[in-house]
């Protein structure tokens, strides 16, 4: 029940993390904590991993992913949709993996822990409940 919950708020605070990164709040380009540091930075870094589109789609699927990142987290967060969402999280890195392994070499998912976190999204998404959720709680409701 607590490993459901725990998967849940590391897959979540790393996509916020990294959300916060590209807006700036980790700090500037450059400094310890901040890998892009910056938005036009992870526009960047984005275009690299997505060298397939055409660059005018560049910030276009950098917000995607921003927007993305950002649903899937509060989703996961409060427990809604749990499987599903968590399947999706599980797909979304998986892509990105996978990209990252195209643009930069393997050796980089394995530095930031990609499979990890997609695995992790996978396995959670196995479970059929979440005893901590809103989904338990919406089920309780239609029980009374």
């Amino acid at each position: 029940m607590y490993s459901q919950l725990f998967v849940r708020l590391a897959v979540a605070t790393a996509f916020l993390s990294a959300v916060a990164d590209r807006l700036g709040f980790w700090g500037a380009p450059g400094t310890a904590n901040a890998s892009w540091g910056n938005w036009a930075n992870f526009v960047a870094y984005s275009n690299h991993l997505n060298f397939f589109a055409p660059a005018a789609m560049g910030n276009v699927l950098a917000i995607g992913a921003t927007i993305l990142e950002v649903i899937l987290a509060l989703l996961l967060l409060i427990g809604y949709r749990t499987r599903l969402v968590a399947l999706l999280s599980g797909s979304l890195l998986t892509i990105f993996a996978l990209m990252m392994t195209l643009s930069f070499g393997i050796k980089v998912t394995f530095n930031y822990s990609v499979w990890v976190g997609a695995s992790a999204c996978f396995l959670l998404g196995s479970f059929r409940t979440f005893p901590i959720s809103v989904d338990t709680y919406l089920e309780r409701l239609k029980k009374k």
